[in-house]
Order: structure tokens, then sequence, then C-alpha cells
């Protein structure tokens, strides 16, 4: 028996049977690697995109951008001075001649609608019934009739009855025409008109300039 046999072996020799042996591994290191290109990848991609951002502020692009503000406020300026100029040129309702003509069944509204229309400054011309091609075919509260270049003048008028429809028609004269319709109740109110009428009349004034146009 050898020496280098262990106590109580008797000296019998033994062997490894059998077909697996074990097998040694490979780190784990893909996964890691491929995080890390992932991770490297958007660090250059956002690096990339705030130097492109750099280079629109300081290459002229936002330079575009406020120009093209500017441009938009003096638009805005622009279409407010039309405002203004075209408020300008509306009549005041001392000018107005107005047709007062009742197209319902019901008596007296013309009278006293004109009465009130009066009342607020209106000229008033014809009152009674209104002509056969109106008589009883106004669904709504009323229809504001004037000659084709009276915009203006219809536009004061309509302050005075919401929801009135406008219209133009071939006459000569400058009076305009209130027919009173099927729903009317009323005038609007003389404050809610003369709120409306202010505001046609003095639109609000552009705000202070923050650049040259």
């Amino acid at each position: 028996m050898s020496m280098l046999t262990p106590p109580g072996m008797g000296g019998k020799k033994y062997r490894i049977t059998g077909d697996r042996y074990p097998r040694m591994r490979r780190p784990r290191h893909r996964r890691r690697i491929a995080l890390t290109l992932v991770a490297t990848a958007c660090a250059l991609g956002l690096a990339g995109w705030g130097t492109l951002q750099l280079i629109d502020v300081f290459g002229g692009h936002g330079s575009t951008a406020r120009a093209s503000q500017g441009t938009k406020h003096c638009r805005d300026k622009d279409d407010a001075a039309q405002a203004r100029t075209a408020a300008q040129k509306m009549p005041a309702p001392g000018t107005l001649t107005v047709n007062v003509l009742n197209a319902t069944p019901r008596s007296g509204l013309a009278k006293h609608t004109a009465d009130e229309l009066q009342k607020r400054g209106f000229k008033i011309g014809k009152v009674g019934n209104a002509p056969a091609d109106y008589d009883k075919k106004v669904k709504g509260a009323g229809i504001l009739l004037g000659p084709a270049a009276a915009d203006g003048p219809l536009k004061v008028l309509a302050t005075q009855l919401a929801g009135a429809q406008q219209k133009t028609d071939g006459r000569k004269g400058a009076e305009l025409d209130l027919i009173i319709g099927d729903t009317f109740k009323a005038l609007a109110p003389q404050a809610s008109a003369a709120k409306s009428l202010s505001l046609l009349t003095h639109p609000s004034p552009a705000p202070a300039d923050a650049a040259k146009c």
C-alpha cells in the first residue's frame, strides 16, 4: 500500500466513471457591455442635439423666430388700425333715418319701437305695417334693410336689436328699414345697446409698440 493511500481504503484503486464533466462558464459580461453601448449612444445623441440647439441660437434661427413674432405683432397693429379707421367712418345714430315696420299680427309694435329708437337718438321715418313681401313672413326678431353701401349704418342700427338679420336692397335713398319679426319682444336694453355702440365706434386702442414694424 502506498504511503499516499488514505487510511482505511485498504489500498483499493478507484476510478471516476460517467460521461459528464464540470464545465467552466464564461463570465456574464455581454449584458453589461450592451447596456454600456446603449448608454453611450444616448449620451452622444443628447450631446449632438445640444450642439444643434446652440448652432440654431447663435446661427441666426432664433432671430428668425423673433422676426416672425414681430411680423405677427405688426399684422395685429395693422388690423387694429384698420378697425379704428372703420370705426371713424361709422355714422352717429342722429344721422340715420329709420323706418319702423311691423310684420307681425300684433298691433302697436311699430309705434312703440319707433318711440324708443327716437329716445336713443335715431331719426324716425315711416311707421306702419311691413310691405307684402315681408308681412307675416319674418320668423326671427327682425330684419334690417338698407342700400347696398349701408354696411356701417346697418351695423349701428343692429346694436339696438340683437339677432336681427342685416340685408341690403336696390333702394336709392339712405333710409333704413327695421322690420319687426315674429319673435320680437323688445329692443336691446338701452345700457347694453349703448355699450355695443361704444365698442363699435370707439374700439380699444392698440397696446404700446414693443418693436418697430
